[in-house]
């Protein structure tokens, strides 16, 4: 299942209803225009001869017509072009897929294989913990961790020893000095590529924890083999 960590599951929602809208909009636009011409047909034809309408209100309406139906194929043309530009950027990252990114979202535990964690915290923090949160944001576990932006490998355990089942994971990195929380913020995780998306213009990346993530939120990119650091 995948988990709508950046709102992809929304921004689909919206492509979707994006275009229907447009062409939706367009269909309006035309019936609107059609009515218009016929209702001005026909006052022309029942007009008073001894006071005839103004030719320019006819003229100005038409005008407002031709502005808004330019601006609506306007958009659609926009649209178009976003989305080729979205496929083109998806398939240059294609590449990525089997890769392990770097982005503040959910890990995955297998039962036995590490977790990469890049914690950063405050410079001058004394302590620094790693809540774990399942996939529910429920609290399961906190583990010391040292004052350092090194790569740390969680092992899956709570931090009382007990291993943790598989599943879908968060981190917070808590830092404090002298008993105060002075920094708490998600960690960044680094989990394999499954997938690549069109998302509303953007590129998505489906992460082996169900996560979805933005392209653009990526802040690193490695080999599988790479992972070393702490545990």
């Amino acid at each position: 299942m995948t988990t709508a960590v950046t709102g992809v599951g929304t921004q689909q929602t919206t492509t979707a209803g994006g275009t229907a809208g447009t062409q939706s909009a367009t269909s309006a636009l035309t019936s609107d225009f059609e009515t218009f011409l016929r209702l001005m047909t026909t006052q022309a034809k029942y007009q008073d001869p001894l006071e005839p309408m103004d030719s320019s209100d006819y003229t100005a309406q038409l005008a407002q017509f031709s502005s808004v139906e330019q601006q609506v194929l306007t958009n659609e043309t926009l649209t178009s072009m976003l989305t080729a530009l979205s496929l083109s950027n998806m398939s240059q990252l294609t590449g990525w897929v089997g890769k392990e990114v770097r982005a503040q979202a959910a890990g995955y535990f297998d039962g036995s294989s590490s977790v990469s964690i890049a914690p950063n915290p405050a410079a001058v923090a004394d302590r620094v913990e790693m809540i774990i949160y399942d996939d529910q944001e429920a609290e399961v576990g906190r583990v010391d961790l040292p004052v350092s932006a090194e790569p740390y490998q969680w092992n899956g355990e709570d931090g009382d020893g007990n291993t943790l089942p598989e599943g879908s994971y968060s981190f917070v990195i808590e830092s404090s000095s002298n008993g105060e929380v002075i920094l708490s913020e998600l960690a960044e995780v680094y989990g394999r590529v499954e997938e690549t998306q069109n998302v509303d213009g953007e590129v998505a990346l489906i992460l082996e924890s169900g996560s979805a993530i933005l392209a653009t939120s990526v802040t690193a990119l490695r080999d599988p083999t790479s992972s070393s650091g702490n545990s």
